[in-house]
């Protein structure tokens, strides 16, 4: 199995043309190995936030593999490089897919961030239905950016862990920074996947399959949690279309 693939620049982030099934099997090749390897599901909010934060716009691209998580970003990257991307690549189902795979090879996962009852439950979650998965560590998120002496005890634990993998979920952007910045430190695949923690814990539900085809996603998010999401989605939503507009009618190449 070839662990290559393309990549497409959109505004800042390069965008891997992949689908659900190669995206797992690189991930489950450099996983086998234990080698170093970023992943992130990077949907708008992620993609306007490389284009505001100078500090991810200068890191995002060391992640190694970065899937189209929305329906936008995917529409974007057929309209601009004519790719017939047939799907997204959301973060929640490729992780499904990616435990599928390990668990068929008995790979070792460790879950890295969010509160302990959502890892509780996520653990619960993917001994039931994966259980030659062996989750080897878990570490509630500090919510808060790690000491130098305490990033050195994690990557220490995680690596003494023999993960093969490492699930990410700290939201975007902070599991994107930790990932990029793990890189070469931590030997396992990094995946930034975000609100996969909730999902499949059950802690959140996720939007009805038609609004996901449609991206509406986000409005079904913004119901859920409005008073923590509105700024979110009005400010990026309203970037995207901007730049998406500006690109297209301009005939230029979608890069900054």
């Amino acid at each position: 199995m070839s662990s290559t693939f393309r990549k497409y620049k959109l505004f800042v982030p390069e965008y891997a043309d992949v689908d659900y099934n190669s995206a797992s099997e690189i991930i489950i090749d450099y996983a086998s190995k234990r080698n170093s390897f970023g992943v992130s599901a990077l949907a708008v909010h992620g993609l306007i936030e490389s284009l505001v934060n100078v500090e991810l716009r200068d890191v995002i691209n060391k992640i190694d593999l970065i899937v189209p998580d929305g329906q936008p970003v995917r529409w974007a990257l057929n309209s601009f490089y004519k790719l017939g991307m047939k799907e997204r690549v959301y973060g929640p189902e490729l992780t499904l897919w990616v435990l599928k795979k390990a668990n068929i090879e008995g790979l070792s996962v460790y879950l890295y961030g969010s509160t302990e009852d959502t890892l509780t439950k996520l653990n619960a979650f993917i001994q039931e239905e994966f259980p030659n998965v062996v989750i080897c560590g878990m570490h509630i998120d500090r919510f808060r950016d790690a000491s130098d002496e305490e990033d050195k005890e994690d990557i220490e634990k995680i690596n003494e862990s023999k993960a093969n993998i490492v699930l990410v979920g700290r939201g975007c952007p902070r599991q994107e920074f930790w990932v990029a910045d793990h890189k070469g430190k931590v030997n396992a695949v990094m995946m930034a996947v975000g609100a996969a923690f909730d999902f499949h814990a059950g802690t959140l539900k996720q939007a009805p399959n038609w609004m996901q085809g449609m991206g509406l996603e986000w409005l079904y998010r913004l119901f859920q949690e409005p008073k923590r999401l509105w700024k979110r989605y009005l400010l990026t939503n309203s970037m995207f279309i901007y730049y998406y507009l500006k690109f297209k009618l301009l005939k230029k190449d979608p890069s900054l």
